[in-house]
C-alpha cells in the first residue's frame, strides 16, 4: 500500500516548481495526504470493509478538502495541485501521471449502480473548476481547460475548453511533451463558437453571391425574351398585351364600336 509513496512524491516535485523538498511535499501538500488516505480507504474497500473505508475517506475530506470515494480506481503518480474542492466519484478510473487542479469534479449523471463516472487515461490534465460528467473517456494526453464542462468523450491528445467543452487545439507529438498549466492553452487559441459563426457567415456570403448571379442571368434572359416578342419580321409592331386584334373580312382592322 505504501510501496509507491516515494514515487508519488517524486512525481509531485517534477510537476510543481514550488516544491523544494520531499519533506515539504510529505508534510504540507494536501493532495499527497489525500492520495495516501485514499490508498488506505481503497485497501478497506477491496476487503468489503465498506463502512471503515467511507469513514477513512470522510476523515481525508475533513483534513484536506478533497473528497475521493474509496471505490475510485487511481493509478500511479497522481497529483492534485492545491486540491480544495476536488470530488472524485465511486466508479471513476484514473490512469498514471494524471494531474487535477482545485475545484475539479469527476461526477456521475446516472442513478444506476454500474459505471457512471468518467475514465481519465494516462497523462491527462484537468484544469481548475472543470467538471467531467458521466461515464465518458478522456483520452491519453488530453487537456481539459479551466472551468470547462465535459459531457462527451475527448480524443487522445486533444485540448478542450468551454461549456460544453469543444476541441480547440490538435496537439502534435512535440506539444504533448510540454506542460500545459491548468489544462488550458495559453497562446492565441481560436474560440470554437466564433469559428463556427465565421464558417456560417462564409457560407451565407457564398450563397448570396450565387443568388445575385442567378438573378442577373434571369434578368438578362427576360430582357432578351421581351425584345424578341416586341417585333415581327416585317417590322410592324405587335400588340404588347399579346391579344389578337379583330380583323374585317377584307383583312383590315375591324371598326370598333
Amino acid at each position: 500500500m505504501f510501496k509507491h509513496l516515494r514515487e508519488e512524491i517524486d512525481g509531485i516535485m517534477a510537476r510543481d516548481p514550488a516544491a523544494r523538498s520531499r519533506a515539504e511535499v510529505a508534510l504540507c501538500y494536501p493532495g499527497f495526504h489525500a492520495i495516501v488516505l485514499h490508498r488506505v480507504a481503497r485497501y478497506c474497500w477491496d476487503r468489503r470493509w465498506h463502512l471503515m473505508a467511507r469513514a477513512v475517506s470522510q476523515i481525508a475530506r475533513a483534513l484536506t478538502g478533497i473528497e475521493i470515494h474509496p471505490g475510485a480506481t487511481i493509478g500511479r503518480r497522481f497529483f492534485i495541485d492545491h486540491g480544495m474542492g476536488v470530488v472524485i466519484g465511486e466508479t471513476a478510473e484514473i490512469g498514471d501521471d494524471v494531474m487535477l487542479y482545485h475545484g475539479v469534479t469527476l461526477g456521475g449523471t446516472s442513478l444506476n449502480q454500474g459505471k457512471r463516472h468518467p475514465t481519465l487515461e494516462s497523462g491527462v490534465i484537468v484544469g481548475a473548476g472543470a467538471k467531467v460528467l458521466g461515464a465518458i473517456t478522456i483520452g491519453r494526453g488530453a487537456r481539459v481547460g479551466a472551468n470547462a464542462v465535459v459531457v462527451a468523450d475527448v480524443a487522445p491528445g486533444i485540448a478542450v475548453v468551454g461549456i460544453p467543452a469543444k476541441a480547440v487545439v490538435t496537439r502534435d507529438r512535440v506539444e504533448t511533451q510540454k506542460f500545459m498549466p491548468y489544462g488550458t492553452p495559453c497562446g492565441d487559441i481560436p474560440d470554437p463558437v466564433a469559428r463556427a459563426l465565421n464558417g456560417l457567415l462564409d457560407q451565407v456570403s457564398t450563397l448570396r453571391r450565387r443568388v445575385e448571379e442567378l438573378e442577373s442571368e434571369r434578368g438578362d434572359a427576360h430582357n432578351s425574351s421581351v425584345y424578341e416578342t416586341s417585333s415581327v419580321p416585317n417590322g410592324s409592331a405587335r400588340p404588347d398585351n399579346g391579344v389578337r386584334q379583330p380583323v374585317s373580312v377584307d383583312g383590315g382592322p375591324a371598326a370598333s364600336c
